[in-house]
């Protein structure tokens, strides 16, 4: 990763252009008209044009003869500098075939998750069913076949504006789906697709650090950086400069794109905001192929959009100035209680350390009178800037074959010592104590995946599928409205899933400038939200379509009793259910119908689509497996396009 102090030599790092200032020398390598010549492949768009909205019905695919031929690829590939692959399925090497090598497979089913290899990989992203789980790695070489599914067909290692520039143009005028991926960490295919050509940003990663930063109403700390930076390079920064930043929490998360670019809650939210609020400029490549900086004097509609409003729709970021703040001490404190006595199935939430004090509630009344009272005492330390994480854990003692549900928290306090957070929490245990639930306030500590050191090892893909849900503050504020959340709460854990709260209040007042002076496109819902609710199935249904539908379908109904307590409320669009119904209001609110014409402004051709983002509706993917993955062919909606299976309002969105 490419280091530059603000010490360095006047100007390193930064090319004046059109009296503004762009953020790297990798910016400065831009795409010129003598760089196109007779190559109209690669040429910019012109959305002003008659011809502005591509009117093909399905993008290209390959074997039809509107895919481009062998020497086309070629020659994108000498106009990128070589950065042009065509890598396969890591699982490849697992199927019998001229891929197939034992060794390299021996060494993704035992070694692959304990190292960088998924992270660094071009194709792969951390959720397998999106892709169609067309070639898993497996044991057995004769154990089905291997094909591309909902892989890219090829990836631009982009390090250059210039490469992003003639990506984005070639897909554009060769009507080729388009995908952008950093780190892969993708829950729902946005980061995938068959037939595509996909744009990895996963090396942009240099960074300088300003400690002296002035913009409109903001002045102080801040951070040129590129949008490959990784949280856990982040936070080796953070110890370098001496500062702090608004990061993900999981140590390989692409902090500087999806993630911010879908609103980002962190440890730090209830006190600075959201990964969406930081961003005081964006350097951005946009569907026409135009180099722009987004910010609230240039572009600000854009700058809007970006900051909240999904990634993979209106541009490709490839760097960006972010706000910067002195080092910030986080402590944390801990609680758990099961309803048997057994091996707990989580001993902690912040890693290797001795386990908290673990009580033992075998009244299940009050257990989960326990569990209401930590629920009522977020009020409490979301309004001192803490953030709690909790979890509800269904799981069966394999001694004794009983089945228990276990309870954690652990919350994060900002800007606290631990004596401070001890006495804080105290009136909590003091509460459990009186309703007969005596525990042990443990010594607060700070927490091992906060600040450094950190490792970027260790990632592998999954197979969960969740759903979510934003609880309103307000139904904190009327008892009888609080004991039905709660309620909907119990029931999803006592039907077997797991239930994440994740407690955080990022109000507009924590938000701070630039969000005072223009807005973004979080979803307002979660601004008045004090709880993420995520619901986990962590059940692998294999490809098993039916098996899939009626899972879902019985997740989806559990989701509906949080839906009842909070009717106008909606979802966070980053960790979410692509089949959430109504999901235009769910994850942008009353944003949506501005976004949309942003959209339609900066990409009238559809060059940027990924599913449940703002526009895709007028697209579906055509895919053979019956459940909602990426492994088909882009089409749009209606007639000559697709079938025209839901238009987002329905239950039954399979795209």
């Amino acid at each position: 990763m490419q280091i530059i102090s603000s010490s360095s030599l006047v100007l390193l790092g930064l090319v004046v252009r059109l009296g503004n200032c762009y953020n790297f020398p990798y910016e400065g390598v831009q795409l010129q008209e003598s760089d196109i010549g007779d190559f109209a492949a690669i040429d910019f768009g012109d959305a002003t044009a008659s011809n502005g909205a591509s009117p093909q019905s399905c993008k290209s695919f390959p074997g039809e003869p509107s895919w481009p031929s062998q020497n086309e690829w070629s020659r994108l590939n000498a106009s990128l500098g070589g950065a042009l692959l065509k890598p396969l399925p890591p699982g490849a090497v697992c199927f019998l075939g001229p891929n197939y090598d034992s060794d390299k497979c021996d060494y993704l089913l035992k070694n692959a998750s304990s190292g960088r290899f998924y992270i660094n990989d071009p194709v792969t992203v951390m959720t397998l069913w999106p892709q169609g789980q067309t070639c898993v790695p497996t044991a057995n070489p004769t154990n089905g076949t291997c094909t591309q599914g909902g892989f890219p067909e090829y990836v631009v290692n982009v390090t250059t504006v210039k490469q992003v520039q003639i990506a984005v143009n070639f897909a554009r005028n060769k009507n080729i789906r388009l995908a952008i991926k950093n780190t892969g960490h993708d829950f729902n295919g946005r980061s995938s697709g068959a037939g595509s050509l996909s744009i990895w940003t996963h090396y942009l990663k240099s960074f300088e650090y300003l400690p002296e930063y002035n913009q409109g109403n903001y002045s102080g700390r801040a951070g040129r950086v590129g949008v490959g930076v990784e949280t856990w390079e982040a936070y080796k920064l953070m110890d370098q400069y001496d500062m702090t930043m608004v990061v993900a929490g999981a140590g390989t998360v692409g902090t500087f794109g999806g993630w911010m670019a879908g609103g980002g809650h962190s440890v730090l939210s209830s006190s600075y905001g959201f990964g969406a609020d930081q961003p005081l400029s964006l350097e951005v490549v946009t569907a026409d192929g135009r180099f722009v900086t987004a910010s609230p004097t240039s572009h600000p509609d854009l700058f809007f959009a970006m900051r909240g409003g999904g990634g993979s729709t209106y541009g490709i970021v490839t760097s960006m100035i972010y706000k910067a703040y002195p080092r910030i001490r986080v402590t944390n404190t801990e609680l758990s209680f099961q309803t048997i006595d057994a091996p707990p199935p989580r001993l902690s939430f912040i890693g290797n350390r001795a386990p908290v004090p673990l009580g033992i509630v075998t009244n299940v009344t009050k257990f989960w009178e326990g569990v209401d009272l930590y629920w009522a005492f977020t009020k409490n330390f979301t309004a001192a800037g803490g953030s709690g994480y909790s979890f509800l854990t269904p799981f069966t003692d394999a001694a004794t074959n009983q089945s228990g549900i276990n309870f954690l928290m652990s919350v994060r306090m900002p800007n606290m010592l631990p004596a401070e957070v001890f006495a804080f929490y105290q009136p909590l245990f003091d509460a459990l104590a009186a309703i007969g639930i005596p525990m042990q306030n443990p010594e607060p500590v700070s927490p091992i995946n906060w600040g450094p050191p950190r490792s970027g090892d260790g990632q592998k893909p999954g197979n969960t599928r969740f759903s979510t849900r934003l609880l309103p503050a307000s139904n904190w504020n009327n008892r009888t409205l609080f004991l039905e959340t709660t309620k909907a709460i119990r029931a999803t854990a006592e039907a077997g899933y797991t239930f994440h709260g994740v407690s955080v209040t990022p109000n507009e007042k924590t938000a701070g400038y630039p969000y005072s002076a223009v807005g973004n496109a979080v979803n307002p819902a979660f601004r008045n939200a004090i709880m993420l609710a995520d619901v986990f199935d962590y059940t692998d249904y294999g490809k098993d379509a039916a098996k899939i539908s009626a899972a879902h379908e019985r997740l989806d109904s559990y989701m509906d009793g949080l839906r009842a307590v909070s009717p106008q409320s909606g979802a966070y669009l980053n960790e979410a259910d692509m089949l959430e119904p109504n999901w235009q209001q769910a994850f942008f609110g009353s944003n949506y119908p501005r976004l949309a014409r942003i959209k339609k402004t900066y990409d009238p051709w559809g060059v940027f689509w990924a599913p449940t983002t703002v526009g895709s509706e007028a697209w579906e993917v055509q895919n053979p497996e019956g459940w909602p993955t990426q492994n088909g062919k882009l089409c749009r909606v209606g007639p000559g396009g697709g079938k025209g299976k839901g238009k987002g309002k329905g239950k039954k969105r399979w795209e």
